[in-house]
């Protein structure tokens, strides 16, 4: 190993390599000279630990790694009280550290690092099978300083005895994590709105607040956090509105300067809970309203009126809304820039050109599973619209209105089509010509792909992610995607059941960027495939294997140390 790379400042060289878009990187850089070891040392700042194997290793890694800040144990099947021991003893300074999925709360472990770390910010403890208040003050006395902390999701598991959190556990933490800015409650099923009054009375920095399928949190509950929480800023409210508990909106809100996200999905509301937050006049930048129900346009419009200001909204599965509600809520939409009205079943194409013309920062708009396309509609606007985002999937699009919306959109990068039936390869094409910036194209779930890309006649430099799940395309195809797209960076093909080796060998070969490959339900493939990906592409970084490939420890591990995740299958995460 050389002592020194090319003469440049170590200031310099630290700039560069920190310009690389993922850690995995550092591994061949830290190979090349002493100096870049050492630079890459430093710029190491979180550690992932999966493998118990690894435990033996576990101080060395920590020796030297000296500057790391953030510690993930996700599902962790090791020693965990051993392992959190050792993170205590070497003298690192953690911010962050992920428990999360372990049978029980590692106490023991906790405790020790508690000692050694009392400034640690942010623990992730969710999803375990065992959590009670008791858990809650091991946390709180360990950890005084924390500032975020997720307790979601847990099992609950009656077999081991333990009860599930309750109003008192959460009193006792909030007298005690004075500094807390953060928290998940979601699935924590029996706490009612006197948690809410607990935290927002004794937590007075509280900044965001999630509660996902809390059922004995009511909206009175909600309006009572914002109203004793003068820092909080957003809020994330799933699933609530149990008739029993969900009384009739009576809390008023009091104004909060610093409110700007409120986001309720699947849960009751009322037109009342509405005016209130209009009345309120929070400096509200996102609002999402995702499935609720109990709400009319009466309600919505008084809302937004309101706000105007908003940049975010999110109305999915809004079934009363009509092209002409939109026609009229869009005059109050003057700075949105992201708006989802997925699952709208009433809104048509009218609503599509009814944005473009008076939304005129609309940057990422999402319109899955309405009736556009089911009616052809004269434009004569021109290629000036700035979207850069638009999913359309699940919609009954035909040729015609793509290419329409490609002339208007041309400065498009993510497009999603998937479920599309009405579009064909020319479609397609026709869209590839117009929209040379697409970056990201999801075409699942469409017939006819193999022509598409058989007979493509230009390249598409700037494309990094392809999803083509079940669209039939074959080995020729696949080939020329490898030709015409050599920049991907991810892959999906998954039931895409006319693909062999032949075809994989020619797309890995050509495109030397690519991270992610998904083969799932592809089973037509020789059994040396993903050892050939692995070792013929160092850029390859995540594998589904075809359904039929049998993934042994050993080679989980061997790829592993060439720098690639081979999945059992399933979708990436």
């Amino acid at each position: 190993m050389a002592e020194k790379a090319v003469d440049l400042p170590e200031e310099c060289w630290e700039l560069i390599i920190k310009l690389l878009d993922h850690p995995s990187h550092f591994n061949s850089l830290s190979q090349v000279c002493k100096q870049f070891l050492s630079i890459t040392n430093r710029l190491l700042l979180s550690l992932k630990l999966s493998d118990p194997t690894v435990q033996a290793l576990l101080p060395r890694l920590l020796q030297r790694f000296r500057r790391i800040k953030q510690i993930e144990l996700t599902g962790f099947q090791g020693d965990m009280n051993s392992i959190l021991h050792q993170i205590a003893q070497s003298g690192l300074n953690l911010e962050s550290l992920n428990v999360s999925k372990q049978p029980t709360l590692p106490v023991v472990g906790l405790r020790a690092l508690g000692s050694k770390m009392m400034d640690l910010k942010s623990l992730n403890c969710s999803k375990m099978r065992c959590f009670g208040d008791s858990d809650l003050n091991v946390i709180a006395e360990s950890f005084p300083c924390l500032e975020e902390l997720d307790i979601s999701y847990h099992a609950d598991d009656s077999t081991t005895g333990s009860k599930p959190i309750s109003d008192l556990g959460i009193f006792s933490l909030s007298l005690k994590l004075k500094s807390l800015r953060k928290i998940n409650l979601s699935g924590n099923s029996f706490i009612t709105d006197k948690s809410l009054v607990f935290l927002s009375t004794n937590c007075l920095l509280l900044s965001q607040v999630v509660l996902h399928f809390c059922n004995f949190i009511s909206l009175n509950g909600i309006s009572k956090l914002i109203h004793g929480c003068s820092h909080l800023n957003s809020i994330s409210v799933h699933g609530i509105g149990n008739p029993s508990v969900n009384a009739a909106f009576k809390v008023p809100f009091l104004s909060s300067k610093a409110l700007w996200a409120i986001a309720l999905s699947d849960s009751d509301i009322s037109d009342e809970f509405l005016y209130a937050v209009a009345e309120a006049r929070f400096p509200l930048k996102k609002l999402t309203l995702s499935r609720c129900a109990n709400y009319s346009f009466s309600g919505i419009s008084v809302l937004l009126n309101e706000y105007q200001s908003l940049e975010y909204l999110n109305l999915e599965a809004a079934y009363f809304l009509r092209d002409k509600d939109i026609a009229e809520l869009s005059r109050f939409l003057h700075s949105i820039n992201h708006i989802n009205l997925s699952h709208c079943y009433g809104l048509t194409c009218i609503t599509f050109y009814t944005l473009i013309k008076n939304c005129l920062v609309l940057d990422k708009l999402e319109m899955v599973a309405t009736s556009i396309g089911e009616e052809n509609i004269e434009t004569d606007f021109k290629a000036s619209h700035g979207i850069k985002s638009l999913n359309l999937a699940n919609s009954s699009l035909g040729n015609n209105f793509i290419t329409s919306f490609a002339s208007i959109c041309p400065k498009l990068e993510l497009l999603n089509l998937s479920k599309c039936k009405g579009i064909t390869e020319e479609g397609i094409v026709e869209v590839l010509k117009r929209c040379s910036e697409i970056r990201q194209l999801e075409v699942n779930h469409i017939g006819g792909m193999t022509d598409c890309f058989l007979h493509l006649e230009f390249e598409l430099p700037k494309l990094k992610v392809l999803s083509l799940m079940f669209s039939g395309i074959d080995d020729d195809a696949l080939a020329m995607i490898g030709k015409r797209c050599c920049r991907l960076l991810k892959l999906d093909l998954a039931g895409c059941f006319s693909l062999t080796s032949k075809g994989v060998k020619e797309v890995v070969e050509n495109c030397k960027e690519l991270k992610e490959i998904n083969l799932k339900w592809c089973n037509k493939f020789s059994a040396d495939i993903v050892p050939w990906m692995v070792f013929s592409r160092p850029s390859l970084k995540k594998i589904v294997p075809p359904s039929r490939f049998v993934l042994t420890e050993r080679q989980r591990n061997l790829f592993l140390r060439h720098g690639c995740m081979v999945y059992d299958g399933g979708a990436f995460e």
